[in-house]
């Protein structure tokens, strides 16, 4: 088996890629729909040092990392963000439309990325045999690392792109309401996807609803995306 941090190398450089290519393709979607601000800025790019934020990006998951190394030995929850990609929305032919488009742009591209690494699964075997082990690992993780970026960005809550593609599909006055959801929205995510379920689970109540949706949607995507991929050959898990 490979060593643990050629691992740990490939899956950061996956989730890496992931993540830039998830802000290239909101900054691509408005580019197409009329607002070239995120190409003028340099945005629609997958080098990840333009999407980094210094706070969502390397504080947040490095203190995260760092606590749970140090209290549990473990790593149970990872969380950050990347720097928003600027639209003005103004530039739109349908301005609320508009942003709900270039939304759904960022988890459409991690569900393509996805399946386009299932489908490079077929040649890695054909790779030198030194080789075949690291790209099956790494496009394995790519999937995953796509898969579950698509999935949580699709919650109903603003900033999230589901809650912009909420906005965009509600009536104006609803759409208003939700929308302002987005000075807390934040702080909703984090306190009741990450640290209520496990306040409550040291308290012996069972309560993570997004861990027991991502369980049962993980396995049932990837089930999908490796048929839509012509069922590439087994990987190591």
């Amino acid at each position: 088996m490979m060593e643990a941090l050629p691992q740990v190398a490939l899956a950061v450089f996956a989730v890496v890629l992931a993540i830039s290519w998830h802000e290239a393709a909101h900054g691509l979607a408005a580019l197409w729909l009329g607002d070239d601000t995120a190409l003028r800025l340099g945005r629609v790019s997958l080098n990840p040092l333009r999407h980094v934020d210094r706070f969502g990006t390397i504080v947040v998951p490095g203190a995260l990392l760092l606590t749970q190394l140090a209290l549990i030995g473990s790593i149970v929850v990872l969380f950050g963000w990347a720097k928003p990609v600027p639209v003005q929305a103004w530039r739109f032919p349908h301005p609320r439309r508009g942003m709900a488009l270039v939304a759904a742009a960022g988890p459409a591209s991690n569900f393509l990325l996805a399946w386009g690494a299932g489908l490079l699964l077929h040649g890695a075997p054909l790779l030198p045999e030194a080789l075949v082990e690291g790209a099956q690992f790494l496009l394995l993780f790519l999937i995953l690392a796509n898969l579950v970026m698509g999935m949580f960005n699709l919650l109903p809550i603003p900033p999230l792109d589901g809650g912009r593609i909420v906005v965009g599909l509600l009536p104006p006055r609803a759409a208003r309401a939700w929308a302002g959801l987005e000075r807390v929205g934040l702080l909703v995510v984090v306190a009741g996807v990450f640290v209520l379920p496990r306040v409550l689970q040291e308290a012996g109540v069972a309560f993570d609803p997004l861990g027991q949706a991502l369980d049962r949607g993980i396995p049932w995507a990837l089930g999908w995306l490796l048929r839509l991929s012509f069922d590439p050959p087994a990987f190591p898990v």
